[in-house]
């Protein structure tokens, strides 16, 4: 993530309010340069050139309107989209997806499948919307060995999606604003600070973009520059975490909305001495999958605010509760090792934010370069139906 507003970013009566932009506005500088490319990883730099990318202007590139202001930012997707819940009507054998498979693996019993020999590339809608029904099934998907090119990506997750995040702060492959690029050794470049102690980014239990109208449906990293041992992710499963909870406390739950918050903050502009906020929205604590029908918790510690209607204190120890039932439960996450993948090609996990949170590790702690690109397609607006079964209910797996 890029540099955003802190809790330090102030300023005093006696200054002009334009003082405050001043300040802030080149900590979140936009455009592009050719400043960064001679550290671009060489697997990474071949595969962008190899699928078209035009690198003469530089790499990455960054949005140049960065909002400023809150209202600014909560404009930027604030009209409701459209959603199809691609995987719905889908052969629930998935023969056309799996026809080309040399194996088909799953890496626990709950959460996480690998697919071996087929290339995303070449996937046709069919067999894009039987891969979206067993992501909304199995959590999150891995694909070794893929030829992936980034415009390919990118219209993947458009037929997956309401409409593709386009972060208004985060930077993106160059003449594409959906293709997010993850790069931790460009953000320290950039002067973030990382270390063991405290590696940051996305080191931490998350789920992305929860405070967006229309939050985050499926997620797709390509990660074609992957150090040798380390950097793994896991990933926790929100059908699961839902099914650990008594029937007592499930009821409880049940019908209840949180706040959720923004990772990046903003300058209220009705009220710029208050210092940096973030954006908030209200969406149900406990949701109903589109395309599955099974309940999911879905709360992070990362971003989830408050419990409506609960006393702070009463809040805090509930949600408190709630992370760990996610965190520690070692039997409902996979962790995943992107290595190995052939000479020049690249891993894609594609993962179901509506059911998951994820952690990025990073043990290698930036010995080794990593770097990938993302397409998000944002799903519908988070509903909750009381009638839906949880995950063991709809599979008859017992208490």
């Amino acid at each position: 993530m890029p540099p955003s507003l802190d809790e330090n970013t102030t300023t005093s009566l006696e200054q002009p309010l334009n003082d405050l932009s001043i300040k802030v506005k080149p900590r979140v500088k936009g455009g592009i340069s050719t400043e960064f490319l001679k550290h671009l990883p060489p697997h990474s730099r071949a595969r962008l050139e190899r699928h078209g990318v035009d690198l003469s202007r530089g790499y990455p590139e960054r949005p140049t309107d960065i909002p400023f202001y809150l209202d600014e930012a909560v404009a930027v997707r604030a009209d409701e989209q459209e959603y199809i819940p691609r995987g719905k009507n889908a052969d629930p054998e998935k023969k056309a997806l799996l026809k080309n498979a040399t194996a088909v693996n799953n890496l626990s019993k709950h959460i996480g499948t690998e697919i071996v020999g087929v290339q995303l590339a070449d996937l046709n809608e069919q067999q894009l919307d039987e891969l979206a029904l067993l992501i909304a099934e199995r959590t999150v998907v891995f694909f070794r060995d893929q030829d992936l090119p980034p415009a390919k990506q990118l219209e993947i997750g458009q037929f997956w999606g309401s409409q593709i995040e386009k972060h208004p702060q985060v930077p993106h492959v160059p003449g594409y604003p959906g293709i997010t690029v993850l790069w931790p050794d460009h953000q320290i470049l950039e002067g973030r600070k990382a270390n063991f102690k405290q590696p940051g980014g996305a080191s931490g239990w998350h789920t992305d973009l929860v405070h967006e109208a229309q939050p985050a449906g499926l997620t797709h990293l390509h990660n074609d520059q992957i150090p040798s041992v380390g950097g793994d992710t896991a990933w926790s499963s929100g059908y699961g975490a839902y099914d650990k909870l008594s029937p007592a406390f499930q009821e409880f739950l049940n019908g209840k909305t949180a706040i959720y918050r923004s990772a990046h903050t903003y300058i209220d502009r009705n009220d710029p001495l208050a210092g940096p906020k973030h954006i908030e929205r209200e969406h149900p604590l406990v949701r109903t999958h589109p395309v599955t029908g099974w309940k999911t918790l879905w709360v992070n510690r990362a971003m989830t605010v408050r419990i409506v209607g609960l006393e702070p204190k009463e809040s805090d120890a509930i949600l408190s509760y709630l992370y760990d039932v996610y965190e520690k439960n070692q039997d409902i996450q996979v962790r995943f090792r992107w290595q190995p993948t052939k000479e020049g090609l690249g891993t894609s996990a594609i993962w179901d934010n509506r059911i998951s949170q994820h952690n990025a590790i990073w043990d290698y702690e930036g010995k080794e370069p990593r770097h990938g690109t993302r397409v998000t397609s944002l799903g519908e607006v988070p509903h909750f139906d009381p009638t839906s079964p949880s995950r063991r209910e709809a599979l008859h797996l017992g208490e």
